[in-house]
């Protein structure tokens, strides 16, 4: 009891006190709550069990502040389509950042959208002896011949290009609507695409248009090369890449089989490896597209087991692509006669599927996850809300990768890290979310134990590197 007061109001202060003290208890206990659970959500998120260096979280400090300012832009790139996002991209610090670290492998990547299309505008379709038509559909198509390709059904008459340039007034506004059928880049996606089937239709027509290209004997070697050359300028040292094995041709008209061109691969893949410091390699999963009749995949996917045996280090798998997934089940019985089951392509749809997803994951069986194709491709506009959010929010498996970034008018892997570690990762992504991608990427290709272990070395020192560089600013501000 209170001294003077009267008994009635030293009561009430007691219990006034006791809730008090027991309200402040309370809400310790549910702050004390609170922080165990942001604490376990840190701990759950894509590399939350990371522990950073000293220098690590240096440069953590300086990557997480540029992220932030970005951030507060009222044109944020990853809410925009990507054909308006990308000069922005191209002049963000988040992005140089990203494009000078060591991103390990490129795991979802297609052979012929690997290097950027103004190479073959440029570069191809100035060698001699290309000619081109415009078919009956109104699709362009390529041929180099001499004197000049056979008739064809779709082509009543070839044009020798050289000769065509020769006649024109202005070459550069020619090659300029060159370069706009090899890409899907347009200033008005919505417009140019208002559904998936246009879409689908003029992403089926480049690769038709293109073939023609890449798959001439000489330009074929070289697409390799400079290939690998533009994702290893961005700091990529292994890929797996996708491949079609699509007929490739010489001069005269001579094809060559399916086991010539993976020698092809392996003999350019070498060459490359031997004139690039670090450099690991590349790895064929050869593909085939699921529309085809049961019977047909089935002969595919032997064939593919037939390469493996054959080239044992070079063919890593097999893969069914196209933009329908309704007919999975039908070709099921084909799939099974390989055992290949490493990864999940896209997986755009797993969160819907809890059953599933919970299983990949006790399996420890990765999601290729590619930002701006699921977007250009129309599956998501504003990458914030790509499913991969929950994924990356949980830790699940996953790599990052870019699909055919010829054909968005990108390259490598930069853009699409940028995308995720912007976007889909949001403010809580930071240098541990980036690290364990591309610890993932490795951790989840198709090397061998040996050639893994090799590749981690590789990939740790130039990391080590990337991180020294990055906290060299404000290692000296620090100091000063």
């Amino acid at each position: 009891m209170l001294a003077g007061a009267p008994p009635g109001r030293a009561a009430l202060c007691s219990l006034l006190l006791v809730g008090a003290m027991a309200f402040l208890c309370s809400a310790g206990s549910i702050d004390q709550e609170r922080k165990q659970l942001l604490w376990r959500e840190r701990m759950m998120r894509l590399g939350g069990q990371l522990v950073l260096t000293r220098e690590e979280k240096l440069a953590n400090q300086i990557l997480m502040a540029r992220k932030e300012a970005e951030t507060r832009s009222p044109q944020f790139p990853p809410s925009m389509h990507f054909f308006r996002a990308k000069h922005l991209i191209e002049k963000s610090a988040v992005f140089h950042i990203l494009k000078k670290m060591p991103k390990g492998a490129a795991l979802h990547v297609h052979d012929f959208s690997i290097l950027r299309m103004d190479w073959l505008v440029k570069n191809v379709t100035y060698r001699p002896h290309c000619h081109f038509c415009v078919t009956h559909h109104g699709a362009l198509k390529f041929r180099f011949a001499h004197p000049t390709p056979p008739t064809a059904a779709e082509c009543s008459e070839w044009v020798l290009l050289e000769k065509y340039r020769q006649e024109l007034q202005n070459v550069t506004e020619f090659d300029e609507s060159l370069l706009r059928n090899f890409t899907l880049v347009t200033g008005n996606p919505e417009a140019a695409y208002p559904n998936q089937d246009v879409l689908w239709s003029k992403f089926q027509t480049i690769f038709f248009t293109i073939s023609g290209l890449i798959s001439y004997a000489p330009v074929f070697r070289d697409y390799i090369f400079q290939g690998l050359q533009e994702f290893y300028q961005d700091n990529v040292f292994y890929l797996e890449l996708r491949a079609l094995l699509l007929p490739v041709y010489e001069l005269d008209g001579t094809t060559y089989s399916q086991e010539w061109m993976v020698e092809t691969y392996r003999d350019v893949t070498s060459l490359f490896a031997r004139k690039h410091p670090g450099f690991i390699g590349m790895k064929i999963i050869y593909s085939d597209h699921r529309f085809k009749n049961v019977s047909l995949i089935a002969k595919s996917v032997q064939m593919a087991m037939k390469l493996q045996t054959k080239f044992p280090g070079m063919v890593a798998g097999f893969d069914l692509g196209s933009s329908d997934d309704s007919r999975l089940a039908r070709v099921q019985a084909a799939l099974l006669l390989s055992r290949w089951r490493d990864r999940i392509g896209h997986g755009f749809a797993l969160t819907k599927h809890p059953a599933i997803w919970t299983d990949l994951w006790k399996k420890d069986i990765p999601v290729e996850v590619c930002p701006i194709s699921n977007q250009v491709l129309q599956l998501v506009s504003d990458l914030r809300n790509h499913p991969a959010a929950v994924l990356m929010a949980t830790g699940c498996p996953m790599v990052i990768s870019s699909d055919d970034p010829a054909m968005f008018g990108a390259s490598g892997l930069s853009y699409d890290f940028y995308e995720a570690f912007m976007g889909i990762g949001g403010m809580k992504a930071d240098l541990r979310t980036l690290k364990q991608l591309a610890l993932n990427s490795i951790k989840y290709s198709t090397l061998q134990d040996t050639e893994k272990k090799a590749a981690m070395e590789t990939w740790a020192e130039r990391w080590d590197a990337f991180v020294a560089e990055l906290a060299g600013g404000q290692s000296k501000k620090t100091a000063a």
